[in-house]
């Protein structure tokens, strides 16, 4: 019965992919413990397993003499006749725990490497405390209150995509974190709608949000004469509205993205009209001129417009309209006198198109429009 026992725990041992001397090591603690409870013995039990012929030996560790900090102990034989029959249920119960252990190590080390990954996976359970989401057979997520839009509510066998921002371990299953608010599940969204953003060809280069709300993305391109805006947005818009659809109907601005402080701030107050930006390096502060029928649009409901500016390009951003800054002395440019300010910038218009992408076409001189968004913006 014990060399049988030893030629069925190492076949299985290789089968399952478990070391096999850990699971030795572990039987013969389970053993110890065990016959300490069956035997009611009143000191520590070793449990010996001959790792050549199969023999399973139990001792009393029964005090001798020495000191509490080392104490000497004397082997007691407690052997049971019934050894190899208590043994099996416990390689049993060994085993079914170290291929529960391997498989939770196993999914550790893969969604480990996926912090920063998005991932799909269907509602199992919602409530106020916590959202379940099942990524594949045995691997479950949660979706923490703190992590979810206060505009959304999730269905069961609902699917959704999110953004993995923790995995850890604990004494049970590994405790995999995804969030629906993260900056970054954005960009994942992105990267699967837009095989320019996939390729490397199209760079994002700062992303905002307000989720649930709105948000704003800024893109450059690598590739000369490609529109980074353009092909983000989609024909006919297609591919933003895939990423609007999977965020539960998220507004979203793409903006260029520009090297030029003054350009970068006034693209990322698009759908507004900018008439001048000023920039200040030593406190990072921008101030921004528009023309008095865009102060609104600029600053935004509750100045969300204004406020994910800022956080798009990292810079305090200061609105004033034409009239104001006339008064204020900021402008000489008296408002409704038909000439527009400069925003230094890029030399293309400034103008963003309904289905947001920048136009095209070069700016007039001295102005941040081409000729038909100028007459557009004088009516």
């Amino acid at each position: 019965m014990a060399s049988e026992l030893m030629t069925a725990l190492t076949l299985l041992a290789r089968e399952k992919n478990i070391d096999e001397y850990a699971m030795l090591d572990r039987l013969e603690a389970s053993l110890a413990a065990t016959y300490r409870k069956i035997l009611d013995l009143e000191n520590e039990t070793r449990a010996v397993l001959d790792r050549d012929s199969g023999k399973i030996s139990i001792y009393e560790l029964v005090p001798v003499g020495g000191t509490e900090e080392e104490p000497i102990f004397e082997e007691r034989d407690v052997t049971p006749a019934d050894v190899s029959r208590t043994a099996a249920q416990a390689a049993k119960s060994v085993i079914v725990g170290m291929i529960r252990d391997a498989e939770r190590e196993q999914i550790f080390d893969e969604y480990q490497d996926r912090v920063g990954d998005s991932v799909t996976g269907t509602v199992q359970q919602s409530d106020a405390r916590y959202t379940l989401i099942k990524l594949r057979e045995g691997v479950e997520a949660l979706l923490p209150p703190s992590e979810q839009p206060s505009t959304e509510r999730y269905d069961h066998n609902q699917r959704i995509k999110a953004y993995i921002i923790e995995v850890r371990k604990t004494t049970t299953e590994p405790s995999i974190v995804v969030s629906r608010t993260h900056p970054g599940l954005l960009k994942r969204l992105f990267e699967l709608e837009v095989p320019e953003i996939y390729d490397g060809i199209v760079e994002i280069k700062s992303v905002a949000r307000e989720p649930g709300l709105r948000s704003k993305i800024a893109v450059s391109s690598r590739e000369p004469g490609l529109d980074p805006v353009g092909a983000c947005v989609g024909p006919k818009g297609s591919r933003v509205r895939m990423v609007v659809a999977e965020l539960r109907g998220e507004r979203i601005d793409v903006v260029p993205w520009s090297d030029d402080a003054a350009q970068f701030v006034a693209n990322a107050l698009s759908p507004a009209k900018v008439s001048r930006v000023t920039i200040s390096d030593a406190d990072r502060s921008a101030t921004v001129i528009v023309p008095d029928d865009q102060l609104s649009l600029a600053i935004g409901k509750e100045g969300q417009n204004a406020r994910l500016a800022a956080k798009l390009t990292g810079w305090r951003i200061d609105i004033k309209n034409t009239s104001q800054a006339y008064e204020s002395g900021l402008t000489d440019v008296a408002p409704d006198s038909g000439s527009a300010e400069h925003v230094e910038g890029d030399g293309r218009c400034s103008a963003v198109t309904a289905s947001g992408v920048r136009c095209r076409n070069r700016a007039k001189p001295g102005t941040t429009l081409c000729s038909l968004h100028d007459k557009e913006a004088a009516k």
